[in-house]
């Protein structure tokens, strides 16, 4: 059975998790969860990436990520190989260190962030790591402590998290504290972990409710939220896909780049000479963005088309989003 996308845009918040491969440990000594900590750190910053929450355990981590101005994948695809390289030239293995890809949930943030929050961040004493909510705020690989106060990770985002508890900063450390220590009890929840209707409906019991009513309630495995929800998601990307289906059969990449020329007021053979004069500069760009994002072709095929740098086309979809917007430039 073929995988399915994953789904992402600006803004979304994910729920992360990655495993070793058999069961194997991903961190064994501090120096491995600091290099991956460094890691996550510098992408986050460069990719525009907000992290909520976060836990290290021995042979898994776990994420509570909003999308930037770069992809999920963008991301992921860095930290993972990055550390993956790291930690077999230490320990001097072979082989895959993660199992199969990450694991990613898009999640309807007003219903669940909060959730997700103390659900990972209670991790190390549902795994049985540490065993009280004092030895929690202690636990060093955990987003726990910083939120508390007590440790410090600067790329962590904890201002949103606390706003929700309280204006004052003291108060919303002790309201968030008091949250965290009521779901001790909760255990693993499929209703943030199972599959598809799973969480659309709250877990097992909410399934045999569905069922015993015959309700009809929309579900997808790679999403967190209500049936509601998961339609609205499921509609915005099938409408995205279906647009860039609609230009892909209307315009041929050649097109595109000569309605950014006549947008910005130059001709086609300037911006194939690579003139370095502002608004071609800023036609090339645009092209770049119609070519990358609304025909959905790959980077590396325009930076083939316009004899640049798969580098300067990133830049240039960048670049070309002002462009669009400033001049209200449409395709």
């Amino acid at each position: 059975m073929p995988r399915q996308a994953r789904l992402d845009f600006p803004g979304a918040l994910h729920h992360v998790i990655s495993r070793g491969v058999a069961k194997c440990r991903i961190f064994s000594e501090t120096p491995d969860y600091k290099f991956f900590i460094d890691v996550l750190g510098s992408l986050l910053k460069e990719s525009g990436t907000q992290c909520l929450a976060w836990v290290l355990m021995p042979t898994h981590f776990h994420l509570l990520l909003r999308t930037g101005k770069r992809p999920l994948t963008w991301l992921m695809h860095r930290l993972l190989l990055r550390y993956s390289l790291h930690f077999n030239h230490r320990y001097r293995r072979p082989g895959h260190l993660f199992q199969n890809r990450y694991k990613s949930i898009l999640c309807e943030e007003e219903q669940y962030l909060l959730e997700l929050v103390r659900y990972i961040h209670l991790n190390p004493i549902r795994t049985g790591r540490t065993e009280t909510m004092t030895g929690l705020a202690g636990y060093p690989w955990s987003g726990h402590g910083v939120l508390l106060g007590g440790a410090k990770a600067e790329w962590q985002e904890i201002d949103e998290v606390l706003g929700m508890f309280g204006r004052s900063r003291d108060k919303a450390r002790g309201a968030y504290e008091s949250f965290v220590r009521a779901g001790l009890g909760m255990g693993h929840r499929n209703d943030l972990s199972g599959g598809g209707l799973m969480r659309s409906v709250g877990g097992a019991a909410g399934v045999e409710g569905v069922l015993r009513e015959r309700q009809k309630s929309q579900s997808d495995e790679r999403i967190l939220g209500s049936g509601e929800y998961v339609g609205e998601v499921l509609r915005e990307i099938e409408h995205r896909d279906r647009r860039k289906e609609g230009f892909k059969k209307r315009l041929t990449p050649e097109q595109v780049v000569e309605k950014a020329s006549e947008a910005m007021g130059v001709t086609l053979a300037e911006v194939k000479a690579r003139s370095r004069a502002r608004r071609v500069t800023e036609a090339r760009s645009l092209a770049c963005k119609w070519l990358v994002e609304d025909l959905g072709m790959r980077v590396i095929d325009v930076a083939r088309l316009l004899g640049v740098t798969s580098a300067a086309v990133v830049f240039a979809v960048k670049r070309g989003k002002k462009v669009e917007v400033r001049d209200e430039a449409r395709l």
